[in-house]
């Protein structure tokens, strides 16, 4: 597994009011999820299309990985629209689907990146059937395995609305995180998202809001301000 240089690291800037953010953020994430004895695993997913929960994800490992020194892994599990591998400059194939249908082994098909601590599991071949695969115990047994290797699993998943990828999946992991587009999605929109995702079973973590429309160089075209977390019961 060689090093690669990626473009999303490129734009990472730690300092920056979004990197505090995102230190914020993943604490708060850390502090409301249950720690286990194997590696934690948190779905990131959002309520519609466009909401930048992708961007949240990549971002999440890079602070996780940096600054709080974790074995981290970043799982494309968004079958229907890839897009971390194009954020890491990888090639999509000998991924997450190769190893649910038997074709490639975990352990060759994560990829190391140029920050220490930091590997990635890119979403594989496309699949002409997402939906049998989140039905099936293959992605289950994945995430089970990576516990054993990582101290923390971010997992970049589907919306909810459109498909049920996330809340088959949400059960899987120690909690899920909401991303929700500030100002455009609906708060009805949001509110349902959220019903489905503990209605499946899931453990809402809270939500994150992204505001989109401040002009920042590609990967960092949004200007994240917040974050909201649901108490424990």
């Amino acid at each position: 597994m060689g090093k690669l240089t990626a473009l999303v690291i490129d734009y990472y800037d730690g300092e920056s009011a979004a990197g505090t953010e995102f230190r914020r953020l993943l604490n708060n994430l850390l502090n409301n999820s249950e720690a286990s004895e194997t590696g934690r695993a948190i779905l990131v997913t959002s309520s519609t299309t466009g909401e930048g929960k992708s961007t949240i994800a990549s971002n999440l490992v890079i602070t996780a990985a940096i600054y709080k020194q974790k074995r981290t892994l970043l799982i494309d599990a968004d079958l229907r629209r890839p897009s971390i591998y194009k954020q890491f400059g990888l090639n999509r194939n000998g991924g997450l689907t190769d190893v649910v249908e038997g074709r490639a082994k975990l352990e060759d098909c994560i990829r190391l990146t140029s920050i220490p601590n930091l590997s990635v599991l890119t979403s594989g071949a496309p699949s002409s059937d997402p939906t049998r695969l989140f039905h099936s115990d293959g992605i289950h047994r994945v995430i089970e395995a990576a516990r054993f290797y990582f101290d923390l699993i971010i997992i970049d998943c589907a919306p909810v609305i459109p498909v049920s990828d996330s809340l088959l999946l949400g059960r899987d992991t120690d909690g899920t995180l909401m991303v929700i587009k500030a100002g455009e999605t609906p708060r009805e929109v949001c509110k349902r998202a959220c019903d489905l995702v503990v209605e499946a079973g899931a453990t809402l973590l809270g939500v994150a809001l992204n505001d989109m429309k401040e002009a920042l160089p590609y990967y960092y075209n949004y200007r994240y301000y917040g974050y909201q977390y649901l108490p424990k019961k």
